[in-house]
């Protein structure tokens, strides 16, 4: 069983003796149910689940009188339980399948007598197929819940996945901390469980078929599953926008793999616009698929109005689907020390996320395309820079040297993260680029 951080976060609200129900979002096959499920089994005597897209049926059980006595009465009946009070966590999964359900959550969650977590996908999304507008929430249960985001493994989490055991994490923790560098021997052997990462990622299918099977040919099948599955749920939920929004994600590795990495929709077809596209793309955005970094004109805060969301980069939800849909044979060059392969499209993306599963939102800098900084983020009230740099000529960011001479009050922090150890020079601190789980 993998450990993931959620787990924290759902002992942390089980121990709070929070009212509120836990409700996970995420995208697809990211771990939500494998997690309640282990959870439940550690914490709880008994455990409900109530998955409405493999039991339909059960919607009906919300088709009536929203009180706890009706709704467990009728779960009952269909076969669900047992429901001990005190004692049981009902789990509703793939809660978008039945809009009453979402509703209930704030009287089940009043009347106290079962724990309940709530789990989903594609949430937010406006679900019109080609036939019928599905079901709505009526009434979302505000102040009823408590949020969680789950997302792919991180690099952290890859790393107890392969073993690697907190005694090594401290030690690379104290060297960021410090500015210090790694010991040689242990900053080797992670930077080779990088490398592996890039190609796996973080789909908990994908991690576990890779520490149990050792194969990556058998890992490459799982991406492709996933893969199909999110073209699938573009296909069934993304109604008049999925011929686009399709057209989309499968451009985002080729579109990484550019130099300057930005998303050029007139590479999609000729004469594309904005306008045409920012539906479909948006679509992605929201079903968890991919994640937005906009351009900025100005180093300046709040980033949000200087924001010129017409030039913008697309980055994918997992890096090991990146490494699927783009390289193939090319894996092997990546696994033996070749980062730069396709512009480093790989290093970014993972940057992206791991970013992005921490709450940073994503932009970067590029001031009339002479002066490129890869991500830029609010960090104490002032900015700080991250710019990737592989191979040997690392210390060499004329951008990044421009950006801290003409903004030295604005730049808190000027980071070049790369294969290289940890060192500093001036004012530039680089790290190796499995850092950037401590950020």
């Amino acid at each position: 069983m993998l450990n993931r951080k959620i787990f924290r976060q759902l002992e942390q609200w089980l121990a709070s003796g929070s009212k509120k129900a836990a409700f996970l979002d995420g995208a697809r096959q990211v771990g939500k149910t494998t997690s309640v499920r282990e959870f439940a089994r550690r914490h709880f005597k008994y455990f409900v689940e109530v998955n409405f897209i493999k039991n339909p049926v059960a919607r009906q059980a919300f088709d009536g009188n929203l009180d706890t006595r009706t709704i467990v009465r009728n779960l009952s009946v269909m076969g669900f339980g047992p429901f001990v009070q005190g004692s049981t966590l009902v789990f509703f999964d793939e809660i978008q399948e039945c809009p009453n359900a979402r509703t209930a959550i704030k009287f089940l969650v009043e009347d106290a007598e079962y724990s309940f977590i709530e789990s989903g996908s594609l949430l937010g999304i406006n679900y019109k197929g080609d036939e019928e507008e599905k079901g709505v929430v009526s009434s979302y249960p505000v102040g009823f819940e408590t949020r969680m985001n789950v997302y792919p493994l991180d690099f952290e989490e890859f790393l107890w996945a392969c073993g690697i055991g907190q005694d090594i994490i401290d030690v690379l923790r104290d060297s960021y901390r410090k500015q210090v560098p790694v010991p040689q021997f242990i900053h080797d052997r992670i930077m080779g469980y990088f490398r592996q990462y890039l190609i796996v990622g973080g789909m908990p299918e994908a991690v576990q078929t890779f520490v149990t099977e050792e194969d990556f040919r058998k890992v490459e099948a799982v991406h492709k599953d996933i893969v199909a599955s999110y073209r699938d749920d573009i296909a069934k939920y993304a109604g008049k926008d999925k011929v686009l929004a399709k057209r989309v994600f499968d451009a985002i590795p080729s579109q990484l793999a550019k130099q300057d990495k930005r998303f050029v929709l007139a590479e999609l077809e000729k004469g594309a616009s904005r306008r045409k596209y920012e539906d479909p793309t948006q679509w992605l955005i929201d079903a968890g698929d991919a994640y937005y970094s906009f351009n900025t004109t100005n180093l300046e805060l709040p980033f949000s109005l200087y924001e010129n969301r017409k030039l913008y980069k697309l980055y994918m939800v997992d890096t090991g689907l990146v490494s699927h849909m783009m390289l193939g044979s090319m894996q092997f060059s990546v696994l033996n020390g070749d980062l730069s392969v396709n512009g480093g499209a790989l290093t970014e993306n993972y940057v992206a996320t791991e970013l992005a599963g921490k709450g940073i939102g994503l932009h970067y800098y590029d001031r009339k395309s002479k002066q490129e900084l890869d991500f830029i983020f609010e960090e104490d009230g002032l900015i700080t820079v991250l710019e990737v740099k592989l191979g040997t000529s690392y210390r060499k960011h004329s951008s990044l040297n421009a950006a801290i001479r003409d903004n030295p009050d604005r730049i808190g922090r000027a980071i070049v993260l790369g294969s290289n150890n940890v060192e500093t020079s001036d004012s530039v601190l680089y790290l190796p680029l499995y850092m950037t789980m401590f950020l």
